[in-house]
């Protein structure tokens, strides 16, 4: 399984990514041994986990919510889904 993951950092942005062992990366991340940005910013908290069969799906997606705004990502956290509008 490949996960998505959204983590809350110290700055209150928030980081996504993927990987194949999530309470590893977010180790990772917690202690900056992650991606670029958590060794500035270290990792708080996960915010949103997505399970994929394969690794170019979860890829797919990770583009995806990568280009999206901070509002967008945050009604995916909150709601499920990138936006609270209905239909």
């Amino acid at each position: 399984m490949y996960y998505l993951y959204l983590i809350l950092c110290e700055n209150d942005s928030i980081y996504t990514g993927v990987t194949d062992n999530l309470e590893r990366r977010f180790a990772e991340h917690k202690t900056k041994s992650g991606g670029w940005h958590t060794k500035l910013y270290p990792a708080i908290k996960i915010l949103r986990t997505e399970e994929f069969k394969t690794k170019p799906e979860a890829l797919k997606r990770e583009r995806q919510v990568k280009g999206w705004r901070r509002e967008k990502k945050l009604n995916l956290i909150k709601f499920g889904k990138p936006s609270n509008v209905v239909g």
